[in-house]
């Protein structure tokens, strides 16, 4: 978010260190290189932290008209709870296309807060997924005419 990094005035991605990925430039896409690109995607998922940030207070996330749905989260779930909640998602996109993405997004959550949560080797609860830390953080912003 603008503020979150010195000099960083809009909201960025941070990608792979430019140094590290044996590229040119700044390791940042920035909402001005988003709003250029030309994604012809029926979704866009952004699973950084605070992807549903927006830039102040009242403000709603977002990187532009060209994508259908942009479904992103805020703040960082648990990796085993999110893998679980994002397959089963699409899963149940898959299965129904007359089925909106912002309820295959609620089913998903409540399968997740419903399930037997994290699972230890022998197949026995280790903990919980009803925390809303587990299934809350996630938005969807458009629907994308349902399909």
């Amino acid at each position: 978010m603008p503020g979150d990094l010195d000099g960083l005035t809009q909201p960025a991605l941070a990608l792979t260190a430019p140094d590290v990925a044996g590229v040119k430039g700044d390791g940042l896409l920035t909402m001005e290189k988003i709003l250029t690109l030309k994604l012809d995607a029926d979704w866009v998922v952004l699973s950084a932290c605070n992807t549903a940030a927006g830039a102040g207070a009242g403000a709603e996330a977002g990187f532009g008209p060209r994508q259908r749905v942009l479904l992103c989260r805020n703040p960082r779930p648990p990796r085993h709870s999110a893998r679980e909640l994002i397959t089963d998602l699409f899963r149940r996109q898959r299965a129904d296309s007359a089925l909106t993405r912002g309820e295959a997004l609620r089913q998903a959550m409540m399968a997740l807060l419903d399930g037997p949560g994290a699972v230890d080797g022998s197949g026995r609860t280790v903990y919980s997924y009803a925390h809303p830390l587990f299934w809350a953080p996630y938005s969807v912003i458009g629907d994308g005419g349902g399909t």
